[in-house]
């Protein structure tokens, strides 16, 4: 299994919109990846790991596929699409990380 994620991170003064990164963006992503996309997570930020620290990400989002392959393949032909509306819910630029699950 394969696991591409966008890690949003925490910078002071920027912009993100929790509610359409889970109400519009992934909701799209998974539309338009179709079963190229078995399951997605979202993660919201909340605290670095001593207390009172911040977390490092504001949010993160993880999109779960069976192969390297099937994430290209619906991915790429919408690509433009995904990446243009990230304008809609921050000022961000997401680090990516692709990923092998070796446990789950």
């Amino acid at each position: 299994m394969i696991k591409i994620t966008a890690m949003y991170p925490n910078t002071p003064g920027a912009r993100f919109d929790h509610v359409y990164f889970r109400d519009r963006h992934m909701p799209l992503v998974k539309a338009r990846m179709g079963a190229g996309c078995l399951t997605y997570t979202i993660d919201r930020g909340l605290s670095g790991s001593a207390p009172d620290t911040p977390a490092a990400f504001v949010a993160m989002s993880h999109i779960f596929c069976d192969s390297l392959e099937s994430l290209v393949g619906a991915f790429t032909p919408h690509a433009h699409e995904l990446r243009a509306d990230i304008a809609n819910f921050t000022d961000l630029a997401p680090t990516v990380q692709i990923s092998e699950v070796m446990v789950r």
